[in-house]
Formats: structure tokens, C-alpha cells, sequence
């Protein structure tokens, strides 16, 4: 940790302070620096919904090794892998239902990572769990990380290991930059939606796989996160966002399922957080 950062440190280390059994966070700098951190770094947490930004990264790799095209129909009539990673197929939040055409409404949907797996798996002939495993958690080193579960929020790892991960987010080496760039561009914009826990959004911006903060209010990162932050955060009080005009990530990991504690407490440690950096 880099010790030139003592307002930093503090900030982070209120995570200790949250009514929680267990919790871990870092703050990571472009540069993969670790910043400052707290908690129980190496201890396995549920990542949730987090889950959907190793998921996503691994179909930009296969997106780029020409396994999967985004124009590849995949899902229900009309759509493709690039509605599905953008949440714009039209199905539903947690079935198989359909419940809306492609491209129409911005619906938030674990069934549309599940179909996504489904895909890459019957493209690659590898089960989704071992791509996974070969095109980024091996060359990453995230030894403590694995998919037992779905790809849409199956995923268990560290704040060690996704400190990892968000300096991968940060300088890309295993997708070129302009993949990067492209999968963190709002995908289809002007669509609105509901972003879990914080309501509808006119509009709910995601990029391909990532959600990006843009206007959206309330939201879980802080009022001092640029519109170009992007991330994800879980059910399972877990998030992550890379936040590119700062020059820097954070990653937070609980044990403790979201609700009040998590919509009235993010926000403020992020604030916090920013202030220091």
C-alpha cells in the first residue's frame, strides 16, 4: 500500500465501521498501484452481480479472438450478443420470458448472462466456467477467484484478486484498448430502465457488459464520480468501479446482502474516497 496517502488510508478505512460481518476494500490506481486498503483482502467473498464484469470480459476476448461476433444473433428474435451484454434483448430480469423487442428498454437481466454463457460455450466448445477460467483468470493470476455458479452472478474471489482485475480494467493487457474503450461507450443510448435498488433512470446507460454512471441519480457510486465512471455492484454488498478521470478503481467486497445500509453508505464512502485521492 502506498503510504503517501494517509487521507486515502482513513477514507477507505471507515469500511470498519459499516454493519457488516465481514468486509475488504482497496483503491487502485491506474497504474495498479494499491493505494490504500482495509479489511480482510484475501478472504472469499460472493461477488454477486459483480460477476457480470469478469463474465463480460471474457466475451471481449472471445469477441476479439473471433469466437463470437457482436452481431451474432443470440437470445430472442432480433437480438444479438451485443443487445445481450448491453441488457437491450428484451429479457427478463431473472426468466427466460421475453418482455419487450430488442433495443426498446434498457431491462436488467441475469437471464441475458445466462444466454451469453449458453453461446460462448456452443462457440468455443468450452463450458463458459473453463473460458473463463483460460482467457482470464489464469493470465491474470486470480488464484482465488472461480465460477461455481451462473455467469451473470455465480463468481467467488478476493479483494486481493479483484484489485487484480481492476487494474486489468485500468490498462488492458489481455483486450486492446480500443475493446476496452468500446465495451465502457454507452451501448444504445438514450434507453431508459431500472437500475436495481436505485430506481428508474431516463436514461439507464450501460456500456457492453459494464454499467456506466453518465447522469444517472441516485446512484450507487458518489456524486464526485465522474459521468465516465464504470462498474458494476452486487446483491451481495459487493461493488467496483473504475472511475477513468480520477485515475483510479475501488473495490468493495461485504458479506451482508444490499439494502439500507449499503444505499445510505455507499455513496458517501465514495464521496469520501475521491475527496482524498
Amino acid at each position: 500500500m502506498d503510504a503517501a496517502h494517509p487521507d486515502l488510508a482513513r477514507a477507505v478505512g471507515t469500511v470498519l465501521d459499516w454493519p457488516v460481518p465481514h468486509v475488504a476494500a482497496a483503491v487502485v490506481a491506474a497504474d495498479g498501484r494499491i493505494l490504500a486498503a482495509a479489511g480482510e483482502q484475501d478472504r472469499e467473498f460472493r461477488l454477486a452481480s459483480v460477476t457480470k464484469l469478469l463474465s463480460a470480459y471474457a466475451v471481449l476476448i472471445a469477441v476479439e479472438e473471433g469466437a463470437l461476433e457482436w452481431d451474432r444473433p443470440a437470445g430472442p428474435e432480433g437480438s444479438t450478443v451485443r443487445h445481450l451484454m448491453a441488457h437491450t434483448s428484451g429479457l427478463d430480469f431473472n426468466s427466460p420470458q421475453v418482455v419487450s423487442r430488442p433495443e426498446r428498454r434498457r431491462i436488467y437481466s441475469n437471464e441475458g448472462f445466462a444466454v451469453l454463457g449458453e453461446v460462448l460455450a456452443k462457440a468455443t466448445g468450452i463450458a463458459f466456467a473453463d473460458y473463463l477460467q483460460e482467457a482470464v483468470l489464469d493470465p491474470l493470476g486470480l488464484t482465488a477467484t472461480r465460477l461455481p455458479g451462473p455467469p451473470g452472478s455465480g463468481a467467488y474471489s478476493t479483494a486481493a484478486d479483484m484489485s487484480r482485475f481492476a487494474a486489468e480494467l485500468q490498462a488492458p493487457t489481455l483486450v486492446a484498448e480500443s475493446t476496452m474503450a468500446e465495451a465502457t461507450t454507452v451501448a444504445f443510448p438514450g434507453l431508459d430502465g431500472v437500475v436495481p435498488g436505485y430506481g428508474r433512470q431516463r436514461p439507464s446507460d450501460w456500456g457492453l457488459g459494464f454499467e456506466i454512471k453518465d447522469g444517472k441519480s441516485p446512484h450507487w457510486t458518489g456524486t464526485r464520480n465522474s459521468p465516465r465512471t464504470y462498474g458494476h455492484f452486487g446483491q451481495s454488498g459487493t461493488f467496483l468501479w473504475v472511475d477513468p478521470d480520477a485515475r483510479a478503481a475501488c473495490v468493495v467486497l461485504t458479506d451482508r446482502d444490499f439494502d439500507t445500509w449499503a444505499h445510505d453508505g455507499w455513496a458517501p464512502f465514495n464521496d469520501r474516497v475521491l475527496e482524498a485521492l
